[in-house]
């Protein structure tokens, strides 16, 4: 389990990223080129908590000193929180059964230099009471083509929410969704739709429509990455 912040996961030629970075952080520490297998990518200014990743080692290293030594090698925007040993058909994504993933908005009119690319201002105030009856619409077994961006690669946009809430904290809203996996830009757009609720451009009552429309066009805009986070990744225990 790792945290880092605003790099992007995938690892790509003469770009910073976190797949990379962790990757030559194992040869570091082991000589062994190895792959890692990641629960899901996340674009470069979204947020991870909890990210989960695996990847298979000849080192005779104890586990319990891996997550320090790579650690040692790694910038400190990236850090492994844990490694344990897994089974051998273990596979991050593969194996994933839930993700949790956070949204969270600045309500207030001037915003924060300090935690700018934490979190995303809106500065027009928001009805949170409407928001909160809206994400419970998302809750269930729903075709989310009308919450995807384009270029997806995913065969179906058909996922299941089993919890979805939004609620505030001072200047803060938070909107949080837990399923079984999301498209690309999902949570971000489904947060966007939701921001439009609370400015009373779309009623809580049509996000059922919009669902069943499979329209990007009916659904709000994409927000930006800096308010995205991964929270938790869960498996079968």
């Amino acid at each position: 389990m790792m945290e880092k912040i605003s790099t992007g996961w995938q690892k790509q030629p003469n770009k910073l990223n976190i797949q990379g970075s962790i990757e030559q952080a194992i040869y570091q520490i082991t000589g062994e080129t190895v792959e890692l297998f990641a629960s899901g990518r996340t674009d470069a200014g979204v947020h991870a908590f909890g990210q989960v990743a695996n990847f298979k080692t000849n080192s005779q290293i104890p586990i319990e000193k891996i997550a320090i030594a790579i650690n040692t090698n790694l910038k400190k925007s990236i850090r492994i929180v844990q490694a344990e040993e897994v089974p051998e058909l273990f596979h991050s994504r593969l194996s994933c059964k839930k993700k949790t993933y956070r949204y969270i908005i600045n309500n207030s009119e001037n915003g924060t230099a300090i935690y700018r690319n934490l979190e995303t201002n809106i500065s027009t105030k928001l009805d949170v009471s409407k928001m909160q009856k809206a994400i419970k619409y998302f809750i269930g077994e729903h075709d989310f083509k009308a919450f995807k961006a384009s270029g997806t690669s995913s065969k179906s946009s058909v996922r299941t929410i089993y919890d979805a809430d939004v609620y505030k904290k001072d200047d803060r809203i938070y909107i949080e969704l837990t399923g079984n996996g999301f498209l690309y830009n999902m949570v971000r757009i489904i947060a966007g739709t939701l921001v439009e609720v609370g400015m009373g451009k779309i009623n809580p009552e049509e996000i059922p429509h919009i669902i069943k429309s499979k329209d990007r066009n009916m659904a709000g805009k994409t927000l930006p990455p800096q308010g995205l986070y991964l929270m938790k990744v869960e498996y079968d225990n």
